[in-house]
């Protein structure tokens, strides 16, 4: 019995700390989370209509602003984007041009031995630069030809987060299921060890005072009046008078 309520008890505990995980969810993690999925959402449809507003001529460039110069030959771009990253020594990023209507910048990992190009606009779109000028320019182009997936992803978060908050608050206020069982077994539990102390502890303190009872009392033994001593024997001083 003993240990069936403390099984039913940890039970109950986790049911509370479940409980309680759950309404801090619904008070401030799944309003964030929503809000925060519908922004990406809005960047990146907002950066698609930039990308769609300037697309690359048919079978041609669209061009690269680099530290201020148009370079509308790729084989140009590339080999001044290469040189303008040379220039970058740290983490931070440093804005080097534009690029279809993004901001560029170039960021140094010393860690990976790498540069990264950021494309900035609602959102942040990168690509990781190698050492070939064209395959540069491959790398950025497919970067910002990734935003559609992008957003489907952001949409398939923003829709799970939603069904999670919805089971949320179907799940949060509900009572203990063993709630009933566990009150039934925890007083049957408190009833049998009332029980076991009466049959212990209660026959053990019946003895001790039967034990008691039965031994002398100093108290009666003080009260008791002294014997006179016996007057067989003469006084010495007596006997050597004699």
């Amino acid at each position: 019995m003993d240990v069936e309520v403390s099984r039913l008890k940890l039970m109950k505990a986790d049911h509370q700390s479940k409980q309680y995980r759950l309404e801090d969810q619904l008070l401030k993690y799944f309003p964030e989370e929503i809000e925060k999925h519908k922004g990406f959402i809005k960047g990146f449809e907002s950066d698609l209509e930039v990308l769609a507003a300037h697309p690359h001529p048919e079978d041609g460039f669209a061009g690269m602003e680099i530290r201020g110069d148009l370079l509308t030959d790729k084989e140009n771009a590339g080999a001044a984007l290469l040189d303008a990253c040379k220039e970058v020594k740290t983490s931070d990023p440093v804005q080097i041009g534009n690029y279809r209507g993004y901001a560029m910048s170039v960021e140094f990992s010393a860690w990976k031995q790498e540069y990264t190009l950021l494309l900035k606009g609602q959102m942040t779109h990168r690509a990781t630069l190698g050492t070939d000028p064209r395959g540069n320019l491959t790398r950025i182009d497919n970067a910002l030809a990734q935003m559609p997936q992008r957003l489907e992803s952001a949409k398939a978060q923003l829709d799970n987060l939603c069904q999670q908050q919805a089971a949320a608050k179907e799940e949060v206020g509900k009572p203990f299921l063993y709630e009933e069982e566990l009150r039934c077994k925890n007083a049957r539990l408190v009833e049998l060890d009332t029980l076991l102390n009466i049959d212990g502890k209660g026959q053990a303190h019946t003895e001790s005072v039967v034990a008691k009872s039965t031994r002398p009392s100093v108290l009666d033994n003080l009260k008791r009046p002294v014997q006179p001593r016996s007057t067989d024997k003469k006084p010495k001083q007596l006997e050597e008078v004699r």
